[in-house]
């Protein structure tokens, strides 16, 4: 469990400015669509927090920060991974090709992004609604 949840400040020190930035710009489209719980830990051997989105006990998906870096992941189970099979030719090249080298476990593909631009924001929001269609009107 985490002590103290970050300020924005410390967030933006650590990450980088730029990498901030992009933190907040997906945390704002998350939150614009989602209404779910914010959870924050500790973000184990490779990094420092985790900011986790949950509702209901599922997670819908995971920001991870450490220094200069942040990734964002989200856990595709088999129903999941059928529903972006069908349409796997809508999303980019980079996505693509990061979901096919995905390690799957016995609950899930876990795809890991790390994210320096808003260049995949698109992509994530789709994904983001195989996972969990949105909830907030």
């Amino acid at each position: 469990m985490l002590d103290k949840i970050p300020s924005s400040k410390e967030l933006s020190e650590l990450l980088g400015e730029n990498n901030f930035k992009v933190w907040q710009e997906i945390c704002l489209i998350i939150d614009g669509l989602y209404d779910m719980e914010q959870l924050w830990n500790t973000g184990g051997k490779a990094w420092k927090y985790e900011y986790k989105y949950r509702r209901g006990g599922k997670t819908l998906c995971t920001l991870y920060a450490r220094e200069n870096c942040f990734g964002f992941m989200i856990i595709f189970g088999k129903d999941e991974r059928a529903k972006f099979e069908v349409n796997r030719e809508i999303y980019s090249d980079a996505v693509r090709s990061l979901y096919d080298q995905a390690t799957t476990y016995h609950d899930g593909k876990w795809m890991m992004f790390e994210l320096t631009d808003t260049s995949l924001f698109d992509d994530l929001r789709k994904l983001l609604a195989i996972k969990r269609k949105p909830n907030k009107k």
